[in-house]
């Protein structure tokens, strides 16, 4: 199942990184795709969506679903 978040202050290509990486250590995510263009990241796999928020927040970015 694929979840879209939007996700504020990501600026470059790194962010998107930072954001993808702390998405794939959540259990239940098979693939993490950020997009600081369109302030979004699309995740596929069936992790709970308070623990995706939750790890793009420690992360240093502010998201909601």
């Amino acid at each position: 199942m694929a979840r879209t978040i939007t996700v504020t202050g990501m600026s470059c290509g790194g962010c998107e990184d930072t954001v993808e990486s702390a998405l794939e250590d959540v259990d239940g995510v098979v693939e993490a795709s950020a997009d600081n263009e369109s302030d979004a990241v699309t995740v596929e796999g069936d992790a709970n969506v308070d623990a995706l928020v939750e790890a793009i927040q420690n992360a240093g970015y502010d998201a909601s679903a």
